[in-house]
């Protein structure tokens, strides 16, 4: 029996070494702890279960947080990938786009990109409630993947990379800046013509 335990306890020190983790166990771990979130759609399905895998996984979803990730747009769209004639099944092509931007201090954007997943499915014109029904559960499905593939996203940031990234910004800034005093200077050191005037008759 001791030789059994010490067999199990040496492979899961094994498996935990080469980064085997089992499903559901800190798969989504973050090394930005604190990052505020926010969508167009406030309370939209998308933009809720995020927020909830976020908190799950040790984020603060705060507005204090010194970054911010806004879900920009999401657009579904839907086409013909096959047809069969009227009363039998066509393939359709489902596609789910999300936008998105992280923002940093002073809402300075850090890196924007976008997400995209497909999916196929068959609707039956013999079974259009059937097919309804699969239809919404497959946006359904398509929504956990995009959360997912947000949080591989997450998961690739580094409190580091963000600084750096807001350096970066900070630089820009400044250097707007900068461009814009010396424009309004070299308007200022411009004489001013005075209007013309015309000799009295």
């Amino acid at each position: 029996m001791i030789k059994r335990n010490l067999l199990v306890m040496g492979l899961a020190v094994l498996l935990s070494a080469c980064g085997f983790h089992l499903r559901g166990t800190d798969t989504n771990a973050l090394t930005v702890k604190d990052m505020n979130l926010s969508a167009r759609d406030a309370y939209g399905p998308t933009v809720t279960q995020l927020r909830n895998v976020m908190k799950n996984s040790g984020v603060n979803v705060s507005a204090s947080a010194p970054y911010e990730l806004v879900l920009t747009s999401e657009s579904e769209t839907q086409r013909a990938a096959s047809y069969a004639g009227a009363g039998r099944s066509v393939d359709y092509e489902l596609s789910t786009v999300l936008s998105y931007t992280i923002q940093g201090r002073n809402n300075a954007p850090l890196l924007s990109d976008k997400l995209e997943v497909q999916k196929i499915y068959s609707y039956d014109g013999n079974n259009i409630t059937g097919s309804g029904q699969e239809a919404a559960q497959i946006r359904s499905e398509m929504r956990r993947e995009l959360v997912q593939k947000m949080m591989s996203r997450l998961q690739m940031l580094s409190p580091a990379q963000l600084e750096q990234l807001q350096a970066k910004a900070d630089e820009r800034e400044r250097a707007e800046a900068l461009e814009v005093e010396a424009a309004r200077r070299a308007q200022d050191a411009q004489p001013q013509q005075s209007p013309l005037e015309f000799p009295a008759k």
